[in-house]
């Protein structure tokens, strides 16, 4: 593990190759079995229902209706959640060519919003758990694999694939003593 100012970074994000590689994953992480899609923040819950309108104009009627009926979030064991459609996907997903893609980063790259996507997205595959501090891992998933190659062949980690979520995260100098850390 690495100490980078109070943040406990686990060697795997230091080590471990990884570039996603959609056109094989297909946007797996936005589609996971899950009840509930991705955690939020509360400073996200404001952010997301000001865009909302905008974001829902690339969503498909069934994930509108989800929205207008259940809300796209909930409250979970004091846990902010996305919803999610059928135990499926995340309720902001849109399809692009079979490809799930985030209609809130599609809004945002089309500059329509300001807000990117939810961190915990953005930070993906990076999970941040608190232990009275806030600990870095990689979290592994089996439609992940086709990332891990494509990490070896071009010799990226995940830590570098996931500067600009770390930078947003925790700012440039957090990010350049991080660099600093693990010898890049």
């Amino acid at each position: 593990m690495i100490s980078v100012k109070d943040i406990i970074v686990r060697s795997e994000i230091a080590d471990m190759p990884f570039i996603c590689d959609l056109k094989k994953c297909k946007g797996a992480c936005c589609t996971f079995e899950s009840k509930f899609g991705a955690p939020l923040r509360q400073d996200e819950i404001g952010k997301i229902d000001n865009i909302l309108d905008t974001v829902m104009h690339y969503l498909s009627q069934r994930n509108i209706d989800e929205i207008e009926e259940n809300g796209f979030y909930v409250e979970e064991d004091g846990e902010l959640l996305t919803n999610s459609i059928d135990n499926k996907e995340c309720v902001f997903v849109y399809r692009d060519n079979g490809i799930a893609k985030c209609s809130i980063e599609k809004a945002f790259v089309e500059g329509k919003t300001d807000f990117k996507k939810p961190i915990s997205c953005h930070l993906f595959p990076i999970r941040i758990s608190n232990f009275g501090g806030d600990v870095l891992r990689f979290e592994k998933f089996e439609e992940c694999n086709p990332a891990l190659e494509k990490g070896a062949e071009e010799n990226v980690t995940v830590a570098e694939f996931c500067e600009e979520a770390l930078e947003r995260n925790y700012g440039k100098k957090w990010y350049s003593d991080l660099k600093k850390a693990i010898g890049r």
